[in-house]
C-alpha cells in the first residue's frame, strides 16, 4: 500500500473549517492529489494544525500565481512541466508583493515537499523545485521584551476584555506563553486532556516532537482561574482556550489583543505573542540559565537555533554599557 493510500485510510483533516476555507484553484485531475498530499502531511508526517494551514496557504498562493501567469487553471500537466523560469517568476512576484525572505523560503520548502511526494507516489517527476533555492537571508536576532515590558503586558492583558472569563482567558494564555516559552500554536492546540496533573506538562511541538515543560505556580493559578470561570463545559477533547462562541480560539484574536496591548503600553511592533517566547528564553539566559536546558525547554532541534539568544543578551549588555559608561556619553 502506498503512503497516499495509507493516509486516506485514516480520518483526513478536512473537518477543519480554516483548512476548508483556503482555496486550491486546480483542475479536477490535480485536486485529488493535492488533497491526498495534505492528508499525508496530517496523518503520516503528523504535521501540526499550524503547519498544515501554512502549507495550504503557500500552496494556494502558488496555484493562483500559476493560473494567472499561464492564463489557465493549474493542472497536473502544468505542474509536471514546471520550469525554473516559472519558479523565478513566482519568487519575484511574492517578494514584490511584500513577502519576507523567510516566508519565501518556507513557501519554496512547501513546493519541494510536494514534488518529493509526487515523485515518491509515482504521480510525476520534476527535479526543478529541488534545485532552486530562496535568496540567502541574514540570521535575525529574536526580538524580546524587557522583563518590565513582559510583566506589564501580562498585568494589563486581562483588563482589555469586558467579559470576566475572557479576561481570565487572555491572562492565562499570555502567562503560559511567557512562563513556559510556548509557541502560540502549541498553546492553542492544547486540549483539556493535555492539562497538567502536577507541575509539568507535555507539549507537542514542531515535527510532532514531545517535550516536558515545568509550570510555575503563577501559570497553574492562571489556568485554574480561567477554567473555573469558563462558561463552556467539555470533555477531554475540548480545547483549553476557547473563543467567545465556544470554539477553539483563533490565533488572529490573540494577535489582535496583543496589538491592543502594544498600543496601550507603547510597545514596539515586534511585541507579538511570539515575542513572549523570545522573552522567556532571553530572560532565562540573562539569569544564568544553561543553554542546553533552554534548548530543551523551547523544543529546538538544533542548539544553533537556541544560540541566537546569546546575541540578544550580548546586544542588551552592549546597550547598557553604552548608556552607562562615562566615556560613551
Amino acid at each position: 500500500m502506498s503512503s497516499a493510500e495509507s493516509s486516506l485510510s485514516r480520518p483526513p483533516p478536512w473537518d477543519d473549517p480554516l483548512l476548508i476555507a483556503i482555496p486550491l484553484p486546480a483542475t479536477a485531475d490535480l485536486m485529488p492529489l493535492l488533497r491526498d498530499w495534505i492528508s499525508w502531511l496530517a496523518n503520516e508526517r503528523r504535521a501540526s494544525r499550524h503547519t498544515l494551514l501554512a502549507y495550504a496557504r503557500d500552496l494556494s498562493a502558488f496555484l493562483e500565481f500559476m493560473r494567472d501567469y499561464h492564463g489557465q487553471e493549474t493542472s497536473r500537466a502544468l505542474l509536471e512541466s514546471l520550469t525554473a523560469a516559472d519558479l523565478r517568476a513566482y519568487m519575484a512576484s511574492r517578494l514584490s508583493g511584500g513577502l519576507s525572505k523567510a516566508s519565501l523560503a518556507r513557501a519554496l520548502s512547501t513546493l519541494r515537499n510536494l514534488y518529493r511526494w509526487f515523485d515518491r507516489e509515482g504521480y510525476m517527476t520534476n527535479p526543478v523545485p529541488r534545485t532552486l533555492r530562496a535568496p540567502k537571508q541574514p540570521q535575525s536576532i529574536p526580538k524580546a521584551l524587557t522583563e518590565d515590558e513582559a510583566l506589564d503586558a501580562l498585568a494589563l492583558s486581562g483588563d482589555l476584555q469586558d467579559e470576566p472569563w475572557l479576561a481570565k482567558r487572555d491572562l492565562a494564555l499570555f502567562t503560559l506563553l511567557y512562563g513556559c516559552g510556548l509557541r502560540l500554536g502549541e498553546a492553542l492546540d492544547l486540549d483539556r486532556r493535555d492539562l497538567p496533573r502536577g507541575e509539568t506538562m507535555m507539549i507537542t511541538g514542531k515535527g510532532r516532537k514531545d517535550r516536558v515543560v515545568p509550570l510555575l505556580p503563577v501559570v497553574l493559578e492562571a489556568l485554574a482561574d480561567y477554567l473555573e470561570a469558563c462558561p463552556y463545559e467539555g470533555g477531554p477533547e475540548t480545547p483549553v482556550f476557547l473563543g467567545s462562541r465556544g470554539k477553539r480560539l483563533n490565533p488572529g484574536v490573540v494577535q489582535r489583543q496583543m496589538r491592543r496591548l502594544r498600543a496601550a503600553l507603547g510597545l514596539p511592533e515586534s511585541a507579538t505573542p511570539h515575542a513572549l517566547r523570545h522573552s522567556f528564553a532571553t530572560h532565562l539566559l540573562a539569569q544564568g540559565g544553561d543553554l542546553r536546558a533552554i534548548q530543551d525547554l523551547l523544543g529546538h532541534a538544533s542548539l544553533s537555533t537556541t544560540q541566537r539568544y546569546t546575541k540578544v543578551d550580548a546586544a542588551r549588555l552592549a546597550a547598557i554599557h553604552k548608556a552607562s559608561h562615562p566615556r560613551a556619553r
